[in-house]
């Protein structure tokens, strides 16, 4: 894959060879590198449909939050629980999953793994399946990327982290965080618009739906988050607002996110999101931070 051999898949342009095994910011090759492919049944409701979504998590994310939860495979550096695929390893597990009945395919921190989530795409169409697509990132994407899956991609779940340059700066290591999000968010809302199109079963086949997860000690920076979203967009943008932070080990020195997230932080960002007139979404029961927490040592992380 020759967007290999110069990576600059992603916001850090890091240009490195991974062909050669170089490895850039992401700290990864141009192998298959995936935690896990799994069913899961915790994503919004019209994305898990019924019977949950077959995700398929990238290893060694592009982002690098100090928080994440799902650090077990997103580190970049030291021990990761990883696991090197083939693609047609990868479809098959895909399709194992699909022939349950699922109706979708996510993909999970592709940004650096583009290439690869349009070779799964295109060989899950030779073999006959033609699934829902999500494309689940982090936001820190290239809208020249994103251009490029127009028509491939059926549903994007971008998160829209932070506001504050200072903030993203100090938990994510990109300053420029706040720019590339509204950019690729943009992008995302050109092609899809405020709408998510449901089918009979209540499962999104196209459209966006942007999440936010409240940080602790972060009310303001949500707000400014949402502010953006309804002044910018529109207020008829499906959000979905996360109250699920719980601090990881990683951070568990840290002296702002070494807590959860306190019902009365929550609550002020609810009562901002409906002041700016958004009626399209999803909200989570304050305790979620109870049982969101993935395994990836085993083979199905969400439900251990």
């Amino acid at each position: 894959m020759k967007e290999f051999d110069h990576c600059m898949l992603c916001p850090r342009a890091c240009g490195v060879n991974r062909n050669a095994g170089h490895l850039g910011y992401c700290g990864s090759d141009a192998g298959y590198h995936i935690g896990s492919v799994c069913i899961h049944r915790g994503e919004e409701p019209p994305v898990s449909g019924p019977r949950g979504i077959c995700n398929v998590f990238f290893t060694r994310c592009n982002l690098q939050c100090i928080y994440c939860q799902n650090y077990q495979i997103s580190r970049r550096k030291g021990k990761v629980e990883n696991f090197r695929y083939t693609l047609e390893e990868v479809i098959e597990d895909i399709m194992a999953i699909l022939d349950r009945g699922i109706e979708s395919v996510g993909f999970v921190s592709p940004t650096h793994f583009t290439p690869h989530v349009k070779a799964i795409i295109s060989g899950l169409h030779k073999k006959g399946y033609t699934p829902i697509t999500v494309y689940n990132s982090n936001g820190y994407d290239s809208t020249k990327v994103l251009q490029s899956f127009e028509g491939l991609i059926d549903v994007y779940l971008p998160d829209f982290k932070y506001f504050n340059p200072v903030i993203s700066s100090s938990f994510s290591d990109a300053d420029d965080y706040p720019d590339i999000v509204k950019r690729s968010i943009r992008e995302m809302y050109r092609q899809k618009g405020s709408t998510v199109v449901l089918d009979h079963q209540g499962i999104a086949v196209t459209g966006m739906i942007i999440r936010h997860l409240v940080l602790p000690g972060q009310v303001r920076d949500s707000i400014d988050v949402l502010r953006w979203i309804a002044g910018e967009l529109s207020p008829s943008v499906s959000i979905s607002l996360m109250s699920q932070y719980f601090p990881t080990r990683e951070v568990s020195d840290h002296p702002v996110l070494n807590r959860k997230l306190r019902p009365e932080e929550y609550q002020e960002v609810l009562e901002a999101m409906e002041d700016l007139g958004f009626t399209k979404g999803w909200i989570q029961q304050y305790e979620s931070a109870d049982y969101y927490k993935p395994d990836f040592r085993d083979d199905n992380p969400f439900e251990g």
